[in-house]
């Protein structure tokens, strides 16, 4: 069992964990993730390392709901344990100790992208990072974002803060005003890093993706997030999760990712039914 020291609801629908996993959090590598489970008998989730303190002994995850497990794990308070917390997994980013590095994060991926700022934040690298959501209320994270890299530009669907557009608008226009950029890691929802890549590698920008959204089990036995790179087939947990974006086949990845999307609507809705009725019984008593 490991404690939940903190937690801190960023959005209706994000909130942030501190957990307490000494041993994880003493060998975390930015850009690697964990395992977990709520339950004992729940479903195991991969979920993106946010920050390590190997001093206090924490690990730091942000969790989005999604579908019922993350549901599930956003119920949880302070005071209240996962089941299971397994990690660190998969391959640590490899940081660059010089140049521009942009970090463009979508919903969820703005928590991804804190603990690879810290780490390059040492090095002489100077560091933006591009933070993207439907509205200003989603966009999570900013005051931790700006302590750790040089320039937070934050974009909107609907213009409620800052920039009026999807990040790869930004992105976009950072590069078209001539800004030098050595390097881009993208992480959130696969139609944006897949729309990422579509501005970066014509340029010839050296691009780098995670693919944590299409993990499942995070050790490479279940299969299913084999992606083609280079056109050799690889698995997102275990040779991952970042990878070059200009060798991934994207068409092929957007069909897998969708691949149990009608299961984790079922599962999401008789979640969604067992909770209602739970809390209907409870007001009756």
């Amino acid at each position: 069992m490991f404690e939940i020291v903190q937690t801190r609801r960023l959005t209706p629908v994000t909130k942030l964990f501190e957990v307490a996993a000494p041993l994880v959090a003493k060998a975390a590598r930015p850009g690697q993730f964990v395992i977990l489970r709520v339950h004992g008998r729940g479903e195991r989730i991969p979920v993106t390392i946010t920050d390590a303190d190997p001093e206090a002994g924490t690990v730091t995850v942000v969790i989005q709901e999604v579908g019922a497990t993350s549901k599930m794990a956003n119920e949880l308070h302070d005071g209240d344990h996962f089941h299971d917390l397994a990690g660190p997994l998969g391959e640590a980013v490899p940081l660059r100790d010089n140049g521009h590095v942009v970090c463009v994060g979508g919903g969820f991926g703005a928590g991804a992208m804190l603990t690879i700022l810290k780490g390059l934040k040492p090095m002489a690298t100077r560091t933006s990072a591009i933070v993207g959501a439907r509205t200003a209320d989603l966009v999570i994270l900013q005051d931790r974002l700006r302590e750790a890299a040089d320039n937070v530009y934050v974009c909107t669907d609907d213009g409620s803060a800052g920039y009026k557009g999807f990040v790869t608008g930004k992105l976009e226009e950072l590069i078209g005003s001539g800004e030098r950029i050595d390097q881009v890691l993208a992480i959130g929802p696969m139609g944006m890093m897949r729309g990422v890549a579509g501005v970066t590698v014509p340029h010839g920008i050296a691009t780098l993706v995670s693919l944590d959204p299409i993990m499942i089990d995070g050790t490479g036995m279940c299969g299913a997030c084999r992606v083609t790179v280079g056109g050799k087939t690889m698995f997102a947990c275990v040779d991952g999760p970042f990878f070059d974006a200009a060798q991934i086949d994207f068409e092929e990845l957007m069909r897998r990712n969708k691949t149990y999307r009608d299961e984790e609507a079922a599962a999401l809705g008789r979640y969604e039914a067992a909770h209602c009725h739970a809390e209907a019984a409870a007001a009756q008593a």
